[in-house]
């Protein structure tokens, strides 16, 4: 690496960080922080609220539900069983904080703390009287009124009053229950908020900072990765961490690195390919062209042999430049198709016409065409996939030297076959034959030529027509290059 490129790059870490430095307001780790304490203090804010605003409410109702469950429960219990009436009247007043009285005509008897005696509810006399008349004025055997307690802070008491039995025999029950929390027990609760709150903030922290670290860390490590392959580094692997979008993030660009890796491996290929293929056909016209100039001038059978040759390599560097600009064309969407109905047996035959003269070179070529198939679609470009299936399998034929071109009707659908008995493509190669820029194994040998294009323009072609095509190869017994399309009425 040079001065210069580490120098560059020693700044931008800098750069970074010194911004990672800063607060920066918009990360996933500040927001993530500012969220959950946010939270937090909502929470507890609610939690005050609730605590200051309506715990005597929610306490008086309560009270008041209890209250009168005890009651009737007492008065259900006195009818069927007096017997354990007593002891469950004292259990209720020191587990409920309740006053609870009972008058019969003979007598008055008090449970107050757990314990029982005879008397009157002297402090309670106000409320025992507002019973008294509630329970006059209505038509039910049980009423409840609520008496405030003007000489206590305003707090008030629940008095429940009901006849136990028949109302003619004077028996009646009185359930006072103070009405407001205990003084203690609200100052403890309190406290406690206190600690709760403080508690659940320094969590609600602690959790913000590790969970943001979690979702942080997979993106950060996903950017320095995606930093070093524009850097040109294509082996670079991305982690997405444990969380199902950053696995299929990292997945992603993990399959994006390994194809720009292949693209780049492929676009060094054709430059080397192209550069030969290039290099051969010029020097072949330079030379022929000095030999004219040079020797045969003046011999008309020479010159027209050294012309022709001319005429081969300028050929074949115009072959080399029009793939280029299909393949450019095919990529930029700009391809233009002539469709139209053609007779796909004749433009079969045409092509295969063509290739017959390599029975001179010793090439078995085997035609078999159906009788006249129309389909719908661009007959010249067509012609140059069948074309190009036939100059492949003359390339890679091998040494048995036979193709065989078939033309068949396969239901509603036309196939075109070239079948060569060569050397097959390997199984892991299949898949490839299609990229651009791509050449089998074979391409490592420099006498066949080609720019590893044709079959990446076959394939354009044939997507554009909608058409099936595919490869059937088992290396070392040859290959079968074709293509399905739909067959239309003439």
């Amino acid at each position: 690496m040079s001065t210069k490129t580490t120098r560059t790059r020693t700044s931008k870490g800098f750069l970074k960080d010194k911004f990672k430095s800063k607060v920066d307001r918009s990360s996933i780790k500040t927001v993530t922080l500012l969220y959950f304490v946010m939270y937090a203090i909502i929470l507890i804010l609610l939690i005050w609220c609730l605590q200051t605003f309506f715990v005597d409410n929610y306490y008086q109702r309560m009270k008041i539900r209890e209250t009168n469950q005890t009651s009737h429960t007492l008065e259900s219990l006195y009818e069927k069983s007096p017997e354990k009436f007593a002891s469950k009247a004292l259990r209720y007043s020191l587990s409920n904080g309740v006053t609870i009285r009972v008058e019969t005509p003979d007598s008055t008897t008090i449970y107050e703390n757990g314990t029982e005696q005879d008397g009157s509810l002297a402090p309670f006399s106000p409320e025992i009287q507002a019973a008294r008349e509630q329970l006059g004025q209505s038509s039910f055997s049980s009423a409840s009124v609520i008496v405030k307690d003007n000489n206590n802070s305003g707090y008030s008491r629940l008095v429940h009053v009901s006849y136990l039995g028949d109302k003619d025999d004077g028996n009646v029950l009185f359930v006072v229950a103070p009405l407001y929390p205990v003084r203690s027990t609200i100052s403890i609760l309190r406290q406690q908020l206190v600690y709760i709150s403080f508690i659940a903030m320094v969590i609600a922290m602690v959790l913000a900072y590790l969970m943001s670290i979690r979702l942080a860390s997979p993106i950060e490590k996903i950017t320095d990765s995606a930093i070093e392959l524009s850097h040109g580094d294509y082996n670079v692997k991305f982690n997405g961490g444990m969380f199902t979008e950053t696995k299929e993030l990292a997945r992603t660009l993990n399959t994006a690195s390994y194809e720009m890796q292949k693209t780049d491996s492929y676009q060094k290929d054709l430059i080397a390919n192209v550069s030969h293929d290039l290099k051969t056909p010029l020097t072949m016209i330079k030379s022929y062209a000095e030999m004219i100039d040079d020797i045969s001038g003046d011999d008309p059978v020479k010159r027209k042999q050294h012309l022709h040759v001319i005429i081969q390599e300028a050929d074949r560097l115009n072959k080399l430049v029009t793939d280029m600009l299909s393949v450019s064309r095919l990529q930029s969407n700009t391809l233009e198709l002539n469709k139209e109905k053609f007779n796909i047996a004749e433009a079969a035959s045409e092509v295969a016409d063509t290739y017959k003269v390599m029975s001179e070179q010793g090439y078995t070529v085997d035609v078999s065409i159906c009788k006249a198939t129309w389909v719908f679609g661009d007959p010249e470009r067509l012609k140059q996939v069948m074309s190009n299936y036939i100059s492949n399998a003359i390339k890679y034929g091998g040494e048995k030297k036979y193709i065989k071109i078939e033309l068949k009707r396969v239901g509603r659908k036309v196939r075109f076959d070239v079948v060569d008995h060569g050397v097959g493509i390997p199984a892991d190669e299949i898949s490839h034959v299609w990229d651009r820029y791509y050449r089998t194994s074979a391409n490592h040998d420099r006498n066949i030529e080609g720019s590893g294009l044709g079959l990446s323009i076959v394939k354009g072609i044939l997507t554009l027509h909608n058409a099936d095509y595919g490869v059937d190869s088992k290396e070392g017994s040859g290959s079968d290059f074709w293509f399905e399309m739909d067959t239309v009425r003439k």
